[in-house]
């Protein structure tokens, strides 16, 4: 089995790893199937252009991209079948009404080789030696396939979906198939996918993938609870004192995350100051006719202050009182406008 040629997957190879395991050998490299692409794509434009540079066909064509390779190493079947008339070797369709093709259907170990294609992925199955050997490079080495499995693996691999073609011609001598005429391959232990390598680490990365996707579901609640804190508690007015006198009258709109956040004028906060000493006084001096309060109990703010003044330190003076109480009334007038 080692002296097998056999590529594993590299990228979107599959093309290059297909011929050289039906080849035996690395006759092909990617910068070599690029080439022949080039030279179809060059041969089509051709044909195009027989037609006419300046017609719509042509300059629709000249804006797609090349269907015979692509930057990822897909190479087409015309890549595939220009290759291998190098070596005298031709495609034939599995299921063609050629005699060939029938004679294959009916009995498929009559034939030397057959690839298949499936979603842009090429492999071979070519017969070495008197044993047949399923070479996709999928594979983490070649499966030998028996004689009576060979029609049946086929026949799955069209119910997969698979195109199959028929390699016709002369293939090259190659090693293996010398010597496994000598000595058959014994196989007790089938080869496995190479993609079962990263299952465990697809499933591994999942898993970190929802333990990270966790994690910042909890970081975004935390965080909204952060800012629906800090938008509550920069909600209502604010009065700044340093404010320059010349200050414009209307409204100024400071925009938070969520809502605006309104600071008054001095002319506004003026207003409603006036406005509630105004009726402070009304409220004191019905109080008073009415003898329902006493002095000391002009106001709720008032009455706060001097309840503080007998804890603090002793009274102040009648006119340190006034102050206060309009202090008081300038941040009762604040929490009036909030």
């Amino acid at each position: 089995m080692d002296t097998i040629f056999h590529e594993q997957q590299e990228g979107s190879l599959c093309a290059q790893h297909c011929l050289n395991a039906l080849l035996q050998g690395q006759y092909f490299s990617p910068v070599d199937l690029a080439d022949i692409a080039q030279q179809l794509d060059e041969s089509e434009r051709e044909q195009m252009a027989v037609g006419g540079i300046e017609t719509e066909e042509y300059r629709r064509f000249m804006e797609q991209p090349s269907n015979n390779f692509d930057d990822s190493g897909f190479f087409s079947i015309q890549v595939i079948e220009k290759g291998l008339s190098v070596w005298g070797l031709h495609l034939l369709p599995y299921n063609s009404q050629d005699p060939v093709a029938a004679t294959a259907r009916s009995n498929p170990v009559e034939m030397n080789a057959y690839i298949c294609n499936f979603r842009e992925h090429w492999l071979a199955i070519r017969k070495l030696g008197y044993q047949w050997f399923n070479l996709n490079s999928l594979l983490t080495g070649p499966e030998l396939i028996s004689d009576t499995y060979l029609s049946l693996f086929l026949t799955q691999l069209q119910q997969e979906g698979y195109s199959i073609f028929i390699i016709t011609g002369n293939l090259p001598e190659c090693e293996a198939d010398s010597l496994l005429k000598v000595i058959p391959a014994n196989q007790p232990i089938k080869p496995k996918l190479i993609n079962e390598k990263n299952i465990k680490k697809k499933v591994t990365d999942s898993d970190v993938k929802q333990a990270l996707e966790a994690s910042k579901n909890d970081i975004d609640a935390d965080d909204k609870i952060l800012q629906e804190t800090l938008k509550k508690s920069m909600e209502g007015y604010f009065y700044d004192e340093t404010l320059p006198s010349s200050s414009s009258n209307s409204t100024e709109v400071k925009e938070t995350e969520d809502k605006p956040i309104v600071t008054p004028s001095h002319e506004e906060i003026r207003s409603k100051r006036l406005a509630f000493l105004s009726k402070l006084e009304c409220s004191s001096s019905d109080k008073s006719d009415a003898n329902q309060t006493t002095d000391s109990e002009k106001c709720n703010g008032c009455d706060v202050l001097q309840k503080e003044q007998k804890v603090n330190g002793p009274e102040i003076s009648d006119e340190g009182n006034d102050e206060d109480m309009l202090k008081q009334a300038i941040a009762m007038s604040m929490e009036g406008l909030g």
